[in-house]
């Protein structure tokens, strides 16, 4: 699914957002990804999705390989995985179904194909009440559960969430951890970089990943 052999990406002004880092992770696994800010969390994330280029190393993102990936393959490589932003970039003033058929517009599909999927993601996200609701009328759970639905209606081989419970409390961060687990079960990969690491240790079968100072620190598997 991902994996990297000493991955550097060393930046113009010559600083490492990452340093020989070597990770792999399987189909279907769930991976929290942790560290202090700065610590290489989002240059990895940012190289898997092709938003930077790797300085030294190899990495393998669903079989593309980072290093010599075309334009074009690089735009197939992204319709396979589901973002989940921090700021969730949300569309207010339309409704939480428009939200999600926004995340598919460049799948090429038809329009009916799209609200279908639209309608199933909705549901697993336990939203199929707030499907006509406009988005700003929302909590900020709810909110966070209309970007998860986003991500996965688009039937992705990855989903990549950002910090998703930043804000919420331990109850619901919990709830939405167990939510991202689930999508186990259909072989989706989910990575999640989190500070939240007092939490992730009540989330078992599960892959740990701590980065820091640009490096893999350790990583372990988190059993029952």
């Amino acid at each position: 699914m991902i994996k990297s052999r000493e991955l550097s990406l060393q930046y113009k002004d010559g600083t490492y957002g990452l340093k020989n880092v070597s990770i792999e992770i399987p189909k279907g696994e769930l991976v929290f990804i942790t560290g202090p800010s700065g610590s290489g969390k989002t240059s990895f994330v940012k190289l898997i999705l092709g938003m930077e280029k790797l300085t030294h190393g190899d990495l393998f993102v669903l079989d593309y390989n980072m290093k010599s990936i075309t334009d074009k393959e690089l735009v197939k490589l992204r319709q396979s995985i589901g973002p989940i932003f921090q700021d969730f970039k949300l569309l207010d003033g339309r409704s939480v179904c428009d939200n999600v058929l926004v995340g598919m517009r460049f799948l090429n599909i038809d329009s009916g194909t799209m609200y279908e999927k639209a309608l199933i993601a909705l549901e697993k996200v336990g939203l199929s009440h707030k499907v006509h609701s406009r988005v700003e009328n929302l909590s900020y759970g709810e909110k966070q559960r209309v970007a998860i639905a986003r991500a996965i209606a688009r039937n992705p081989k990855l989903i990549i969430a950002d910090e998703p419970t930043g804000n919420l409390d331990k109850k619901n961060s919990i709830i939405i951890f167990d939510l991202l687990k689930s999508f186990k079960a259909e072989d989706t990969t989910v990575i999640v970089t989190t500070h939240a690491t007092h939490l992730i240790k009540d989330i078992k079968d599960s892959l740990h990943i701590q980065v820091e100072d640009g490096k893999l620190k350790y990583q372990e598997v988190i059993n029952d």
